[in-house]
């Protein structure tokens, strides 16, 4: 979250730079913030004031006791002990005050990036790169969607997903399921040069979701587990940020580099209808996500690097592919500039997102309470945290049905996943 001081020094640059979001709710969230920080501090300042005269009243009845004026030290005493009541009254309305600042601090988005474009929705995000390794033209053979390619291969089975786990859970099957697999694996070895591999739970507490900022915003699209107060992950960027959540780290530990394959799950609510065909969208997908803390400073440079680092692999898997930076209108809750990676489907006839790198600045960093000791120097600085989809598996095996498809209906595997697919150099149908 925002950090409340800003609230206080710069409460214009706060309206001015949340407004470009295209969102009057958050304003007003924003409105109420104020005014709670405000009461908090007036409650603090009252309940200081009363402590302040109780330890001077305490004082005076020693003297008074000593001096055997016992009448008048129980004077004082009566005193005392209404300003001991008025004191646990106020610590009851700051405790309530501050539990409702902080609902609404966790509510209020980030401050989008000087440099982020600004736009009202996803038709507005520039497009910065690209498109590259486009064809002129598409073949015939190649403008057949996905899902007709894959049931003619048998390499998804769709409808038996649904009959084990319900609507929008998808199947690979064969050589689908070893081309899944072969994307992760490439993506881990191609970051393993700077990363340390992760595999974390795929449950994780509702603080751990909350240190990400998809909760309490987002918890309609998020798989709760009541009765453990566990939560199925998103995304691998909630357990990989709280790795050092409540941690001071050495400045000479930075930047931590994380990457990790995990399941990622989510229910899509509002999504009914939607891209409902073969991978395009589903509640279950398979991700490899690389993240980093880091000092603010380093943070440009790292989002820059993480950005080419989609982009490595999405040229390596000859696609067409094209980058945009993501406007104000179209952000994330808790991002501060971020971009998008979109391979083109010439089956679907849509560009799809593939991966998307943002930077957080210090919003998730100081909810999850993760700082940094700079060397030779008093006190700590919240970190700043940076992820990236450095793969997401089903737009972009999708993207490969498509783009690969031979004119004989099998899908050449492209070169850089050979090695991980048993001898394979085609997929075809099974025999």
């Amino acid at each position: 979250m925002i950090d409340v001081r800003l609230l206080r020094t710069n409460l214009d640059g706060v309206r001015t730079a949340l407004a470009r979001r295209g969102k009057p709710d958050v304003l007003a969230q924003v409105d109420d913030a104020v005014r709670l920080d405000t009461r908090l501090r007036e409650i603090t300042s009252e309940r200081d004031a009363i402590r302040a005269e109780v330890n001077d009243l305490s004082k005076q009845v020693g003297g008074l006791r000593r001096d055997k004026k016992n009448d008048e030290a129980e004077v004082l005493m009566e005193r005392s002990r209404a300003l001991g009541e008025r004191e646990r009254v106020l610590q009851a309305e700051f405790d309530t005050v501050e539990d409702a600042l902080l609902q609404v601090m966790l509510r209020i988005p980030n401050l989008p990036h000087p440099l982020a474009p600004d736009g009202a929705g996803d038709h507005e995000n520039p497009i910065v790169k690209g498109p590259i390794n486009m064809p002129g033209s598409f073949a015939e053979h190649q403008r057949v969607p996905h899902w007709d390619t894959a049931k003619e291969l048998g390499i998804l089975d769709n409808e038996r997903a649904t009959k084990i786990a319900g609507a929008m859970f998808t199947m690979q099957r064969g050589q689908g399921a070893t081309l899944a697999r072969a994307l992760c694996q490439f993506a881990l070895d191609k970051n393993a040069d700077a990363f340390e591999e992760i595999r974390p739970p795929s449950f994780v507490t509702t603080a751990t979701l909350t240190a990400t900022g998809h909760l309490p915003k987002f918890s309609e699209d998020a798989y709760a587990i009541e009765r453990d107060d566990l939560w199925a992950i998103p995304t691998a960027e909630v357990p990989l940020t709280s790795l050092h959540a409540g941690e001071v780290l050495d400045e000479s530990e930075l930047p931590v580099r994380l990457m990790a394959y995990s399941p990622c799950y989510r229910r899509e609510a509002g999504s009914a209808g939607r891209d409902t065909r073969g991978m395009l969208r589903a509640h279950e997908f398979d991700k490899v996500e690389i993240l980093a803390i880091a000092r603010p400073e380093d943070a440009p440079d790292l989002l820059i690097e993480f950005v080419g680092r989609a982009e490595a692999l999405m040229a390596a898997l000859d696609l067409p592919y094209r980058i945009i930076e993501i406007c104000t209108g179209d952000m994330g809750g808790s991002h501060h500039r971020s971009f998008d990676i979109e391979v083109y489907a010439p089956g679907c006839d849509a560009w799809l997102e593939v991966s998307s790198v943002s930077w957080f600045s210090d919003y998730q960093a100081r909810r999850a309470d993760i700082r940094f000791k700079r060397t030779g120097q008093k006190g700590t600085e919240i970190a700043n945290t940076l992820n990236g989809s450095a793969l997401a598996v089903p737009r972009v095996w999708a993207a490969i049905c498509e783009n690969h498809r031979q004119p004989d209906g099998s899908v050449r595997i492209p070169d850089v996943l050979l090695p991980y697919m048993r001898g394979a150099t085609h997929i075809t149908p099974k025999e």
